[in-house]
């Protein structure tokens, strides 16, 4: 089961390795695996919550999302993603953005950290709603009720994550402009670009959300109606509508997953140059992590993890909310990627013993039940 999940991330890390070190020696072999175990790190989080969205996915999506997805992920994001920023950026072409980062590893560097206060506020946004969402939702299993019970009764007011996130915006835009007008005005134009990259980040959370949860919606739907007319759908030689309306929902979910991936995997683009300004080892050690990612990913799901270990799902929003907040600290503030990679582990790790608790408790409790009930039956015989 182990080898069969993770097998292509094993192959992969064996061939990246081995890449590594063809293009740079031992020293590029070394900071192909340092960027693996930060990619590894600062998105284990994002494993959990993309195996609450994919164990709603039929085995057809699951591969998709192993095969098309690694592709989008490991490409897309970590290695295009970047030459796009600079291409947007600095006015040019991709062809020049390419050669810059070949060649010019320094300006390449130098113009995707301009970029990041942009970034930092689309990922931000986007993630922050994710929290929100889930922290506002009345839940039948709480981990931290002292918050979640009042949040969940504030979650009734219609539109106040929506709310919560724009105000969140504009403070951040207008303590990033003042900061700038009062050191020069350096950077007092890129204000306005982070409040236009925020919105475009709340509105591409809405879109992306709210079409997969309207598919999810209708599928459930479908599904109880089916379910009510078994024995007349089993009359009947009519093909089912769910199967049609399955894939669409998939589809959309699938959509929102590589979205949810875009935006965890900024911190770890903009912070794998702390690192190294080599796009080629950039993308195999963070193309390694992410794969490790998603392979993860699918074995929590058919592990039933989530299901054994119900607040690690908690854990891991409350990750992206810590996330979301760091993010858009960055960018104002410089903070270290320890930081923000400690933060999802500590959290994620205290909802698991969280969850081992709860559960060694109710196999306590049953336990006793089950001693009571053999009791009260022998004293009966």
């Amino acid at each position: 089961m182990l080898l069969k999940t993770f097998g292509w991330s094993f192959a992969v890390t064996a061939i990246g390795l081995v890449a590594a070190v063809f293009y740079g020696g031992w020293k590029a072999f070394g900071i192909v695996a340092i960027l693996s175990i930060l990619e590894i790190s600062l998105s284990f989080d994002n494993a959990v919550v993309n195996a609450g969205i994919l164990k709603k996915m039929n085995a057809f999506w699951q591969k998709i999302f192993l095969t098309v997805g690694v592709l989008i992920a490991v490409f897309g994001m970590r290695l295009v993603f970047p030459v796009v920023i600079v291409a947007i950026s600095a006015k040019m072409g991709p062809i020049e953005a390419v050669d810059l980062a070949l060649n010019n590893k320094d300006r390449y560097q130098q113009l995707v950290t301009d970029a990041h206060p942009a970034i930092a506020a689309f990922g931000g946004m986007f993630l922050l709603m994710i929290f929100l969402d889930f922290i506002f939702e009345d839940r039948d299993i709480q981990w931290l009720r002292w918050i979640e019970r009042p949040l969940a009764k504030l979650g009734k007011v219609d539109m106040l994550s929506v709310c919560i996130s724009l105000i969140v915006l504009l403070i951040t835009s207008f303590t990033f402009a003042t900061h700038a007008h009062q050191h020069g005005g350096a950077h007092a134009d890129k204000a306005q670009t982070v409040l236009i990259a925020g919105i475009a980040g709340l509105i591409t959370y809405m879109i992306v959300g709210g079409l997969s949860g309207y598919f999810e919606d209708k599928l459930e739907e479908e599904e109880e109606r089916e379910h009510e007319e078994e024995e007349e759908a089993a009359r009947s030689g009519k093909p089912r509508s769910a199967i049609v309306l399955a894939g669409q929902a998939a589809f959309f979910m699938f959509l929102y997953l590589e979205v949810l991936d875009a935006s965890f995997s900024f911190d770890g683009v903009i912070g794998a140059f702390a690192i190294t300004n080599d796009i080629v080892l950039m993308a195999l050690g963070l193309g390694i992590g992410a794969m490790y990612v998603r392979s993860l990913t699918v074995y929590l799901v058919r592990q039933g993890t989530l299901d054994d270990y119900v607040y690690l799902e908690h854990g891991a929003h409350y990750a992206i909310g810590a996330l979301a907040v760091l993010l858009m600290v960055t960018i104002q503030y410089e903070i270290n990627e320890v930081i923000t990679g400690l933060v999802g582990v500590v959290l994620i790790a205290w909802s698991f013993w969280s969850s081992v608790r709860r559960n060694r408790a109710l196999s306590a409790t049953e336990g006793k039940a089950d001693s009571d009930e053999k009791a009260e039956i022998s004293s009966g015989v």
